[in-house]
């Protein structure tokens, strides 16, 4: 039985009609062959009832269509690789191979996280999840094999940007547990680089995940820990996005002082300018405007009135590009006019928020979506 199949169709939402239509659009578009509808939805079924085993060809597209890994897909356990009676001679390989990986290397692997991370806006993570695996794959066996700290440092630098990158969108697409797990590797390589900006970075994203699952109070703390391990020595973008998370996670968490302070200190933390990257921590956009969107949100949670007027204005200068974003500032939006009881506005941006969802294959965002559905 495919369970991991099962499991990714319900997190969407989608009947077995719905992914049958979903596989021949994807032909349609790719400009490749799949079987007849209604071989498909004989193979749909036998699929999630072991009765077939899912073949390579279409575990690629449905991959590709839910964002998942091969082994969540077919809900396999990870096998140990069994030891070899000699791999001396491989190891050696393994090891001269990445002590061979220089400064241009590195800067590639993180070229290469940085066009995941531009695909990942504007197209959703669920399109790019194979890609994603080969990268960090790909890095985690550089580290494993690089024995210096000289050599270790800088791949284990790249790693933690990326393996942040992977966590926000598993989270994404609903994976939660694999989320939890690139958070967890995340940390041990910033740990291993002795970067404490990108420890504290990833711990923040990773209370999002306990924030989700309704552990808001612990989300706080993990937080506030992150900002307890630099002090005041990370990068003042860095130290601002830390407190609007910490804002965000109190008003979650039903925490309004500790909210509002927080909210205060990212707003007087932020750099001036229209600049949002960070020179030392590229994972993070973050300029005044991003701010104003990240404050009305807040302000929503709160039931604040200034929160529409603050939204609309973020959404006015928003990129484009920014798909997800402006499906989580419709969200924002629908959540304060439904402070407001202005229903029928609210209605207008849940319904543009779903399109925008739709686009990127948000679970978290499709989640959300439905529950303030049910409240208009």
């Amino acid at each position: 039985m495919s369970a991991g199949l099962r499991g990714a169709r319900k997190a969407r939402g989608w009947s077995q009609e719905r992914l049958v239509r979903e596989l021949e659009q994807y032909a349609r578009q790719n400009l490749t062959d799949v079987a007849s509808t209604a071989s498909l939805r004989v193979y749909v079924s036998e699929w999630e009832n072991g009765k077939r085993v899912i073949s390579d060809r279409y575990a690629a597209i449905l991959r590709r269509l839910f964002g998942i890994t091969d082994d969540e897909l077919r809900d396999a356990p990870t096998l140990a690789v069994p030891p070899t009676t000699d791999g001396y001679d491989v190891l050696l390989k393994r090891i001269d191979m990445a002590s061979s990986v220089g400064l241009g290397m590195v800067k590639t692997m993180n070229d290469q996280t940085e066009l995941l991370r531009t695909m990942d806006r504007q197209m959703g993570a669920a399109a790019i999840v194979d890609q994603m695996t080969g990268h960090l794959s790909a890095l985690e066996d550089s580290l494993s094999f690089a024995v210096l700290p000289d050599a270790r440092r800088p791949v284990a630098l790249a790693l933690a940007g990326a393996a942040s990158l992977a966590a926000w969108q598993a989270l994404d697409t609903g994976a939660v547990e694999r989320a939890w797990r690139h958070y967890e590797l995340a940390k041990k390589a910033a740990l291993d680089a002795d970067a404490p900006m990108y420890l504290a970075h990833a711990m923040g994203e990773q209370a999002y995940v306990l924030c989700d699952a309704g552990r808001p109070a612990l989300a706080v703390d993990l937080v506030r820990d992150a900002q307890r391990i630099i002090g005041t020595s990370g990068s003042p973008r860095l130290l601002a996005w830390l407190s609007a998370t910490e804002a965000e996670i109190c008003a979650q968490a039903g925490l309004l002082d500790g909210c509002r302070r927080a909210l205060a200190a990212a707003v007087a933390t932020i750099p001036g300018g229209s600049e949002d990257r960070d020179p030392d921590m590229l994972s993070i956009f973050l300029n005044e405007a991003h701010l104003a969107r990240w404050r009305g949100n807040v302000l929503a949670l709160l039931g604040d009135d200034d929160a529409v007027g603050s939204l609309y204005g973020a959404l006015d200068v928003m990129d484009p590009t920014f798909v997800r974003a402006q499906a989580s500032v419709r969200c924002d939006l629908a959540q304060a006019h439904l402070a407001r009881g202005e229903y029928q506005e609210a209605d207008s941006n849940v319904r543009q928020a779903r399109l925008l969802a739709s686009r990127t294959g948000s679970v978290r965002h499709r989640r959300r979506i439905n529950l303030l559905a049910e409240r208009l």
